[in-house]
């Protein structure tokens, strides 16, 4: 189980005939998030002609919403969630900031320079997958340290951490569906000397083989 979302909040602009268009991207987990972004990047711009938005969240991407904030119906809001839908990213709020230039663009030159916009926040801002997860506490023995750390590094499963007691506790940050294996694999290794202990279940982000705690 796994989607996409962005890792950071970002912006980027770039110019077109001479009005200033400026992509801001967030990940956000509600609403109330994604209206607290978008009321702070208005507030920062409000000499800014126009501060259309969209978001989406969930991680079936069950919510969203967009805003043409001024610009003509469906030139501002609806191609910015397109691309968003299109990169397949959730739990992200884009908010694209238009300095007039004096210049119209006309209906379709208005869709592009938005939908760039949100596509070069989406960039800057990194899209990074997060899959749920678990974490397992291993506890062994201490002559079998080094054949867990060894199973380990041959299949990059990263040890977060070691507590030495009486006994060494290993924890390690498992996708779910990794689970079943990395407890095999250990059980092989150690001749089934090994206790497990499962974490609750969230989610996490992944980068490569690791997984990590929400803030990256």
């Amino acid at each position: 189980m796994s989607y996409f979302t962005v890792k950071n909040e970002a912006s980027d602009q770039f110019e077109e005939k001479k009005s200033v268009f400026i992509g801001h991207a967030k990940r956000v987990y509600s609403e109330e998030e994604a209206r607290k972004f978008i009321d702070k990047i208005k507030n920062e711009h409000k000499e800014a002609r126009h501060n259309v938005y969209a978001y989406v969240i969930g991680e079936n991407m069950g919510i969203q919403r967009y805003s043409d904030d001024g610009e003509p119906q469906g030139t501002g809001g609806v191609p910015s969630l397109e691309v968003i839908k299109r990169k397949g990213i959730t739990d992200v709020a884009i908010v694209v900031t238009r300095y007039f230039g004096g210049i119209l663009l006309g209906t379709g030159g208005l869709a592009r320079a938005y939908s760039k916009g949100t596509s070069i926040a989406i960039e800057k801002a990194e899209v990074v997958e997060k899959v749920k997860g678990v974490q397992m506490h291993i506890t062994i023995d201490y002559d079998l340290l080094g054949k867990v750390q060894y199973v380990c590094g041959q299949n990059q499963w990263h040890i977060e951490d070691v507590e030495y007691t009486d006994k060494v506790c290993l924890r390690i940050l498992s996708p779910l569906d990794s689970v079943e294996k990395v407890k095999a694999k250990i059980v092989e290794a150690t001749s089934g000397k090994s206790e497990f202990k499962l974490g609750n279940k969230k989610y996490y982000f992944k980068l490569e083989n690791r997984l990590f705690e929400e803030e990256l």
